[in-house]
């Protein structure tokens, strides 16, 4: 078979997540596909019964409440459920001097499907694609993450490493199974820098979205006599970057698809004076004793008067949040975050 890098980058490379047994997980997104569909044939129902009452045209109805299923299927990563944590290798101690090294833990474990076929969420696929930017640079995968830091003025983005004094490091903790909260346990993250092995801070990842929301838009800011700077990425590599790929699927997000390394939910209004659905961007992540998310809303722009704008790039909310706890639904809060700064930006 051949794998690509997209394959990769998109979790559809076949190659397993933390569970080896592939009857477990195929018993766990059976679940999970019939929960959505239950869900799906619920809102059907209510919607053909609102439409029976005969609501006149010309009212505005305003959703009371929010979908309950918004608050449910977003803990962490896609595919991840509570049993997850109980994973025997999310709790590695073995240091590993390399990610080429670090490999040897599934290289031998054959695929779960044929690539390119199925979407599963694996963070040791993005193990393998380190090692592919590790052997296409010519650096260390870590040196070469940690410069890509400095040029981002991340400055606080550091590795995850337990031998380094690290400023301003927060201890993690988790619940144990008399649901006290007490430490979480010692564990070594680097077998897998690239899904999970750094540090940062809610300013430094407020930072990487801006940049990366400047890159998306700049490109649509034209009429500024030269004066606007390039951003980081090419236009046309966010964009897409933030493009869903066929045959994906995302946990935290019921809306949205996985793209290259992001979740993204699309622009979409099937109903006037209905729920409107904004183009975003985010993604959690969550380790032992952690939990986190980083989410972009861009701000639709008029290409009018995009050259009138005195304002530049980037135009949008970005929310982030970090929290030392394990096991932390966060996506849904920053998506109500980011809607009630979108709310009070278009009020002005």
């Amino acid at each position: 078979v051949t794998i690509t890098t997209r394959m990769l980058v998109s979790h559809l490379s076949g190659i397993r997540h933390y569970e080896k047994d592939i009857t477990k997980v195929k018993e766990e997104k059976e679940k999970a596909n019939r929960a959505l569909k239950l869900t799906k044939s619920h809102q059907d129902k209510e919607q053909k019964e609102k439409e029976g009452k005969g609501i006149e045209k010309t009212d505005c109805v305003k959703q009371k409440k929010e979908h309950d299923s918004e608050t449910k299927s977003r803990n962490s990563k896609p595919g991840r459920n509570d049993k997850e944590f109980e994973q025997e290798e999310y709790y590695l101690k073995e240091k590993f001097e390399s990610v080429i090294e670090s490999l040897k833990i599934f290289k031998n474990d054959p695929l779960f499907f044929k690539p390119g076929s199925q979407f599963l969420y694996s963070t040791y696929g993005f193990t393998l694609l380190s090692a592919v930017v590790e052997r296409a640079s010519g650096q260390k995968f870590t040196d070469y993450m940690l410069k890509m830091f400095r040029d981002l003025d991340m400055l606080s983005t550091v590795l995850d490493d337990n031998e380094a004094m690290i400023y301003n490091r927060a201890r993690c903790y988790i619940y144990n199974k008399k649901g006290r909260l007490v430490n979480a346990p010692y564990v070594d993250n680097s077998y897998k820098w690239a899904g999970g092995g750094f540090l940062s801070s809610v300013g430094d990842l407020l930072k990487f979205g801006n940049a990366l929301l400047y890159s998306y838009q700049a490109g649509q800011f034209k009429n500024r006599n030269g004066k606007l700077l390039p951003g980081y990425l090419k236009p046309g590599t966010v964009a897409m970057m933030w493009t869903p790929v066929p045959k994906t699927e995302v946990s935290w997000d019921r809306d949205g698809k996985y793209a290259m390394a992001w979740a993204v939910v699309e622009k979409n209004q099937q109903y006037g004076c209905c729920r409107q659905q904004r183009h975003y961007a985010s993604h959690t992540g969550g380790a032992v004793g952690a939990s986190s998310v980083l989410l972009i809303l861009p701000e639709e722009l008029d290409p009018e008067t995009l050259g009138a704008w005195p304002v530049a790039p980037p135009r949008g909310v970005i929310v982030t949040i970090i929290c030392n706890m394990q096991s932390v639904s966060l996506n849904s809060t920053a998506l109500k975050i980011a809607r009630e700064f979108d709310k009070e930006k278009r009020a002005q």
